[in-house]
């Protein structure tokens, strides 16, 4: 029998998001680890069961977490200035939209990587839990 699969450990979201001086991007970096941390939680026992993910995707799970971290974060920052903002140029885009799109396709490529969509599950077969005897004649 195979030994159950140990969780994968939590990065440390302070050390990604940094502590800073300026109280609005302390903020926003509280508010990062916070959004990084559940959506941690919320996949990786998923992932370790239908995906058999281990130590080696690590780097990848979190890069997924800073993604939703940061999609939350430009969000946030679109719905409080909204979509077009004024600049030394007059009336532009606000960036928080074009770097949510960025963190969205990169998101979307990591939830086909990782099986987290129904069309992606379909084509990752779960790892063998190791619970079918491995003798020929039973």
């Amino acid at each position: 029998m195979i030994a159950p699969r140990a969780i994968l450990a939590e990065p440390d979201w302070s050390e990604v998001f940094k502590s800073s001086p300026l109280a609005e991007v302390e903020a926003a970096n509280v508010r990062c680890r916070e959004v990084a941390s559940t959506e941690w939680r919320r996949i990786v026992p998923v992932l370790e069961v239908t995906a058999g993910i281990g130590e080696v995707d690590h780097a990848t799970v979190k890069d997924l977490c800073v993604c939703v971290a940061r999609i939350d974060q430009a969000e946030r920052d679109l719905s409080e200035r909204g979509l077009m903002v004024t600049a030394e140029r007059g009336t532009v885009k606000n960036g928080a939209a074009t770097i949510a799109g960025q963190y969205r396709t990169q998101l979307a490529r990591y939830i086909r990587e990782l099986g987290l969509s129904p069309s992606s599950r379909s084509a990752i077969a779960p790892p063998e839990t190791g619970e079918e005897s491995s003798d020929i004649w039973d």
